[in-house]
Order: C-alpha cells, then structure tokens, then sequence
C-alpha cells in the first residue's frame, strides 16, 4: 500500500492526516468545520482512498487557516505516499454532475504545481463558511503535491452543488491519475524524472 502519515503544528493549526492511495475509501474526517469535512469525505469516497483527518485550528478567528492548512497536509500526504511516480498514470480529466451542475478537475502529477480555478458561485457564504476559501484549499494542495490541476464549473447555480461536484471530480482524476499503468513500469515522462 502507499501510505503517508503527516503532522503539521503551526500557532494556527495543528493538523494530522494518515493516507493510502490504494484503499477502499474509508474515511474518519474532523476539522471542527462541518460543510469542509463533509467535501473531505466526499473526496475520499469517490477517490477510494483510506483517510485519518484530524485538525484543531483557530476557528474563533475563522476557517481560513484550518482549511488552507488542510490542502498543505493533504498535498504533502500524497507527495509521499506516491513515492517515485514509477508505473502511475500520471493523467486523469473527470467531469461529475451535480444536478443543474458539471464540475470537471484535470489533474497532471507532473512535479509542477500550478493551479487553474475557474468556478464562480453565486453566493459567497456556504455551510457557514466562505466559498472563497476552496480555491485557497486547493492551490495549498497542488503545491504541497507538485501538481497540475485545472478545475473548471462551466456552469451551476448552487453553491454546494458546485463545491460538492468539484470535491468529487478531483477525488476521482487523482484516483485515475495515481493507479497504476500495468503497460509502464517506468516513470510516465520522455524527462525519466517527474
């Protein structure tokens, strides 16, 4: 299996995640903040992967912190859980409806990070916390795992629709993206590094 345990301690947060790629989707998720833990298990169901999540961050100040901090964690859990990159896809675009919503995530585990966040909902606030914040979340990921990622909702109307199909899309693109190619046994670039 690859796994990874991380733990962050920061004046901010303290956070510790355990992972493996290659699991089931079991998950056991508690940052103190309900709608973020609720997209973390989503997240993990539809990617398969096994996850611990614990974090205690200064809520009493606001989410941002715990959940940007989260990304940071996470990304570097699959860093290291990933290991050498040798015989993986590499590649995986999925789009997931979501009701009146498409959400599609393009993931590349390219050893670059760069983020593209093209999703704009229409209401600022949801599940108590800013919609704003998921962009932060996965622009921590994509750096912390040396990662590509294109998230694009062309379009929806709910605000947890949108949140909820992209938490999805991209549990499922670094699903495929991570297997395991059975015809390549070697690192998946002409470079022979990633």
């Amino acid at each position: 299996m690859r796994s990874a345990q991380i733990q962050r301690k920061t004046n901010e947060t303290s956070i510790e995640i355990k992972l493996e790629i290659d699991g089931t989707g079991v998950r056991r998720i508690s940052s103190g903040i309900g709608f973020f833990d609720h997209m973390l298990d989503l997240f993990a169901k539809h990617g398969l992967f096994d996850i611990e999540f614990n974090a205690a961050g200064d809520l009493n100040v606001d989410e941002h912190h715990t959940i940007e901090d989260a990304g940071i964690v996470l990304g570097e859990a699959f860093a290291k859980a990933v290991g050498d990159k040798k015989g993986i896809c590499r590649y995986s675009t999925q789009f997931v409806p979501m009701d009146e919503t498409l959400a599609f995530v393009s993931v590349d585990f390219s050893g670059r990070a760069y983020l593209k966040y093209d999703v704009d909902c229409p209401e600022p606030i949801v599940g108590g916390i800013s919609s704003q914040v998921f962009e932060e979340f996965f622009r921590a990921f994509v750096t912390s795992a040396n990662a590509t990622m294109h998230i694009i909702v062309p379009y929806g109307a709910n605000t947890h629709h949108m949140i909820e199909a992209v938490f999805k899309a991209a549990g499922r693109a670094l699903r495929f993206a991570l297997e395991k190619d059975p015809r390549n046994g070697g690192i998946p670039s002409t470079k022979g590094v990633l």
